[in-house]
């Protein structure tokens, strides 16, 4: 049997968007992933429906061991199937991905090492402080302390960091830690009155810096996360912050928002929110699964050239029913020269992506405007009309075009398939600490939202709740089950909806 490849992978500080691209191409064609916190799991997305995703629980108060971690990796890899194993960000600075190499190259095992973001770098970049600073600052020191097992406190003895002029100090550490390795380094020759910074999830919305110097940090950070990851920035480099710190001023920084889009669909909308500084709860209240009758799909195809509408209602839709469309016909011109009507700008989107001209897609974003749309053209009168839907689409739009004597056609090629967040780990937080908003992108959604009431609800010191719907028909769900609209988007896509959020949001850090 032919033995696989295992790639260290640096998974990067937080934000997927900071990974590589080498990265991702092997995330993607992996058989397995190992992974461990805190890896975001948007990485995981990536990942082939096959692929085995295995999670290593590496916090200080849950650390596996490590040589079990290697002889799984070894294993996988001697049953000839290629590993990424992610490494929190880059595996050869201040973690184990050496070890792990080493273990490999004992083991005649291929491997190949793909850096990453370290955390400390990325914790400098995202509070606005230089690690080096030409003729003042031009040394960095990297430094890992770990909590020895057998008495809990730090395995490094600092002191003799303590003393070292003209350069600044990159400490990943455990915010036990902080108080005694401070006062380590006071005690080998630093300075009391150095600033210093100590910063958790670098890159990420949940990011929280506090600054003082060497002596007085340890008192200011009462409110630090006790297994975030943390970095100690120390040095005359940190006095930048207040002017440089350009994450921490986004518009939507420090703010909490809940996502409710299906687990499929979630990633662009995510990727924009937290490209503003927005820490994202993803609930997948929905999930979409492809169902088609064959009968129906066969029937469908054999006269698809004989439509003179073809009538997308989501990007759902569009999906699905090209995955269906390009295993029946090797090419686009198997559709034949029909109209396309869209309802949405994001449905419209996708379907441009495939070179294909959208005729109608009104500014509404709604069924109703898109009948009246497509009535307005004079062009229904014994026209046959193929809409693409999923099993919770109203009947609205093919009532109107029938009643202009239309031939319609029904064609599902997707179904919404309610989850169950009872036990859900994103649901758990959210009862905890609620949100500071909830955006809904579908009315399919809100009700399965509205039908988990129970599972979410939040404790009573949780943040009010703002709501925000994506266009005129998921407000419309939203006011039947009870849930207010504090805002809308203008119109129904996923930039307007954001647009929107920030609009009623981002503006205020109260």
């Amino acid at each position: 049997m032919t033995q696989g490849k295992v790639f260290l992978v640096g998974a990067g500080p937080g934000d997927p968007g900071l990974v590589t691209l080498r990265a991702k191409d092997l995330i993607a064609s992996a058989d397995v992933v190992v992974y461990d916190f805190p890896v975001h799991p948007g990485l995981l997305a990536w990942c082939r429906p096959d692929c085995e995703k295995i999670f290593v629980d590496s916090r200080p108060d849950k650390t596996p061991a490590f040589q079990d971690v290697e002889e799984l990796i070894v294993v996988r890899a001697k049953a000839g199937r290629n590993v990424v194993r992610l490494a929190s960000g880059d595996p050869f600075v201040l973690g184990r991905g050496s070890e792990e190499a080493r273990r490999l190259a004992a083991d005649g095992i291929a491997f190949e090492v793909v850096p990453g973001v370290s955390a400390a770098l990325a914790a400098g970049a995202c509070t606005g402080i230089a690690l080096t600073r030409r003729n003042t600052s031009p040394a960095l020191v990297l430094l890992a302390v770990h909590e020895d097992p057998a008495t809990h406190a730090p395995d490094t003895d600092v002191r003799r960091y303590g003393a070292l002029p003209g350069a600044t100090l990159a400490i990943q550490l455990g915010v036990a830690h902080l108080r005694p390795v401070l006062a380590g380094l006071i005690a080998g020759g630093l300075s009391p009155k150095a600033p210093a910074a100590v910063v958790q999830w670098a890159s990420l919305g949940r990011q929280r810096s506090v600054t003082g110097t060497a002596a007085t940090l340890a008192d200011l950070g009462g409110s630090l996360q006790a297994d975030a990851p943390t970095v100690l920035l120390i040095g005359d480099v940190v006095q930048d912050r207040e002017t440089t710190n350009w994450f921490e001023r986004l518009p939507l920084f420090g703010r909490r928002i809940v996502i409710t889009r299906a687990r499929e669909q979630a990633g662009d909308l995510r990727t924009r929110l937290e490209r503003l500084g927005a820490e994202v709860l993803e609930l997948p209240l929905v999930e979409i699964r492809p169902k088609a009758e064959r009968d129906m799909i066969l029937e469908i195809f054999e006269g698809i050239g004989q439509y003179d509408w073809l009538v997308f209602t989501s990007a759902n839709g569009v999906r699905n029913f090209f995955a269906l469309f390009l295993k029946a016909f090797r090419d686009l011109r198997g559709l034949g020269v029909m109209r396309i009507a869209c309802v949405g700008a994001s449905t419209a989107r996708l379907v441009r992506e495939m070179h294909l001209e959208v005729e109608i897609c009104p500014e509404s974003g709604a069924a109703d405007g898109l009948a009246d749309a497509m009535i307005a053209t004079g062009s229904l009168d014994n026209a046959k009309v193929l809409v693409i839907t999923g099993n919770l689409n109203r009947d609205t739009l093919v009532t109107k075009l029938e009643d202009e004597r239309a031939i319609v056609d029904i064609f599902q090629v997707y179904e919404n398939v309610r989850t169950d967040l009872a036990g859900h780990p994103a649901a758990e937080e959210f009862r905890k600490s609620g949100a500071d908003a909830v955006l809904f992108a579908s009315s399919s959604a809100v009700r399965a939202f509205a039908a988990q009431a129970g599972a979410l609800q939040t404790a009573g010191g949780a943040r009010r709740l703002l709501a925000g719907s994506i266009g005129p028909r998921t407000s419309e769900a939203m006011r039947e089950t009870g849930i207010r609209v504090d805002f809308e988007a203008k119109e129904s896509s996923i930039e307007a909806l954001v647009d929107a959020l920030v609009a009623k949001l981002g503006s205020s850090h109260d």
